[in-house]
């Protein structure tokens, strides 16, 4: 094993090979160690994400290098199995690629059985190994930037279905009427950790009708074979329910109509969205423990601003808010209601329904009259502001949270023009907080925004240079960055001291990964689960709030707190 930093909360297990992996990730889930928090397995790694206070590396890496990783792990006594219309785009170049015809690829593709090895990409996303040796093809050279919800592909030694519409650059072979994804079902994830898979050619062989029972479950009897019928109505079930709407293609989130009143009482009180901005959507704390299912927790981009606002109202610190970029979002009260803005240093203003009109203050409750507009400016500095309301929002949770991940397009719509937002009424006991300080460093364009990391788990990926370049050099973020993760362009790219392919891995919150291109990305709240380039740094834990009010076009310096060394098991 080799034991890497990922940051002062994380590390990286690296293995020799899958069954290692596999045989690791077992041990570790039947024997847990006290403080970690998260496993995220992928080919040959295990991420480790843990809490600080409860334990640390060094304790984690004696523990982990002690464990015996020579038997392989026990595999599932679920069984799937998944129709296929075998007319891929790919197939027939696969054939060309191993001298065989496509006849002989599905044979081949059908006659073996896989096991679910982890999760990642995507949710819902399975990498299948343990199929027919002779299937290990390339991923192609260039990706595409659609491939259909359903569709079955190759890359490497594995196999797998992309459960939505997505870019992707497996060679695809066919495509499965059969939903790997669906919030309606009660563990939305088709294929888990451990589960065995068969694929089934539709255009051959009969499939076998579980009864819809079984299927609605979610797999959870044991001893179980699922093979689902292939009929063509289940493309629909892919699309899954976000909250109170019905799902747009591919499982993305409905649109609400205007006239939509989310779980508004009668004679409650509600506010009514005039104008969103450029982005607004309901957050919290982020839905923790789904990695199984291949999602992340996502949440808001400045945790602490999010946990004051609610604190400023009354409500629990891991209530649901409102986070807004930029300037822009107006609410108006459908009855009194008492309200608090955080984050972003951006303007308030507050209009009565008679026309009259006042600056007020962020960071401290506001009580708002029925027919009250209150408006959200542009931040002179920080990116993102935070409105929780008394008592907080009644919005349906989406796997035990109202996050919206705008990646994996998991969680509730954002929010539209004309949208009317029920508010649960106040606990008696709740107490209104007074007045907060709000923070004195929210980054701006004026001055360059410094970020303390962590060097790992990849640094030994790039040369000396590039490692010197990466804390030496100014870094100015793009356009192109959103809640997934900050763009970022240097006068100098950094460039790799191995160029060859990294097996997909799980990566942390504030991960600096590297493109080809050389130009970083800073990993933010929807982050993929795993990823396949190597990761040079990672931001500290605490500046990550920081890093998550960092405005378009502001330029950052990165500082590393510490030089890269692997973790031994002696330490």
């Amino acid at each position: 094993m080799r034991f890497l930093p990922v940051n002062l909360d994380a590390l990286l297990v690296e293995l020799a090979d899958l069954d290692q992996t596999l045989a690791l990730l077992a041990s570790l889930q039947r024997d847990p160690l006290p403080g970690v928090q998260e496993l995220v397995p992928a080919a040959q790694t295990i991420f480790v994400r843990f809490r600080p206070a409860a334990t640390n590396a060094a304790a984690l890496v004696r523990n982990i290098a002690g464990r015996d990783i020579s038997q392989r792990a026990e595999r599932s006594s679920i069984l799937v199995e998944i129709p296929v219309q075998y007319d891929g785009e790919d197939l027939n170049e696969v054939a060309q690629m191993l001298g065989i015809t496509p006849e002989e690829v599905v044979r081949r593709h059908t006659g073996s059985e896989y096991t679910v090895a982890f999760t990642g990409f995507a949710p819902g996303f399975a990498y299948l190994s343990g199929g027919h040796p002779s299937l290990n093809v390339p991923r192609r050279s260039t990706p595409r930037t659609r491939i259909p919800a359903g569709a079955v592909g190759l890359a490497g030694a594995f196999s797998g279905v992309y459960p939505q519409a997505s870019p992707g650059g497996w060679q695809i072979i066919g495509v499965t009427p059969l939903a790997m994804w669906d919030l309606a079902r009660s563990q939305p994830a088709l294929l888990q950790p451990g589960y065995r898979v068969r694929f089934v050619d539709i255009a051959t062989q009969n499939i076998a009708t579980c009864a819809s029972n079984t299927c609605a479950r979610g797999l959870k009897d044991s001893d179980a074979v699922v093979a689902p019928t292939a009929v063509m109505d289940m493309t629909a079930s892919i699309q899954g329910t976000r909250g109170t709407g019905s799902a747009g293609p591919q499982g993305s989130p409905p649109a609400r109509g205007l006239a939509e009143t989310r779980s508004v009482e009668p004679g409650g009180v509600s506010l009514y969205v005039r104008a969103t901005g450029l982005q607004t959507l309901f957050q919290d704390l982020g839905r923790h423990g789904q990695a199984g299912q291949g999602v992340s927790a996502s949440g808001a981009m400045d945790p602490s601003a999010l946990k004051a606002a609610n604190r400023l109202v009354g409500n629990a610190s891991n209530a649901a808010a409102l986070e807004t970029v930029g300037g822009g979002l107006q609410i108006h009260s459908l009855g009194d209601n008492v309200v608090a803005v955080t984050g972003a240093d951006a303007p308030l203003t507050l209009t009565t329904a008679a026309g009259r009109r006042w600056a007020v203050p962020r960071y401290q409750a506001v009580a708002l009259a029925d027919g009250d507009t209150l408006a959200v400016g542009q931040p002179e500095a920080g990116a993102r502001c935070y409105l929780a309301v008394r008592g907080g929002f009644a919005e349906p949770q989406v796997m035990d949270s109202c996050a919206t991940d705008t990646l994996a397009q998991v969680g509730p719509p954002p929010l539209a023009a004309g949208d009317v937002l029920g508010v649960r009424p106040a606990l008696a006991s709740a107490v209104v907080g007074s007045t907060e300080l709000p923070p004195d460093d929210l980054p701006t364009l004026a001055q360059d925004v410094v970020l303390d990391v962590v060097l790992g788990p990849r640094t030994d990926w790039f040369s000396a240079e590039a490692v010197a370049r990466l804390a030496a050099q100014r870094w100015q973020v793009t356009a192109q960055s959103n809640r997934v993760g900050l763009r970022l362009a240097g006068e100098v790219p950094l460039d790799r001291a191995i160029t060859g392919e990294l097996p997909s891995e799980g990566t942390a919150l504030g991960a600096l990964q590297v493109p080809p291109s050389g130009q970083p990305v800073l990993f933010l709240a929807d982050h993929p689960l795993t990823g396949g380039y190597p990761v040079i740094a990672a931001v500290a834990p605490y500046d990550l709030d920081r890093a998550g009010q960092i405005p378009v076009g502001a330029w950052l310096r990165f500082n590393p707190i510490r030089s890269f060394a692997e973790l031994s098991p002696s330490v």
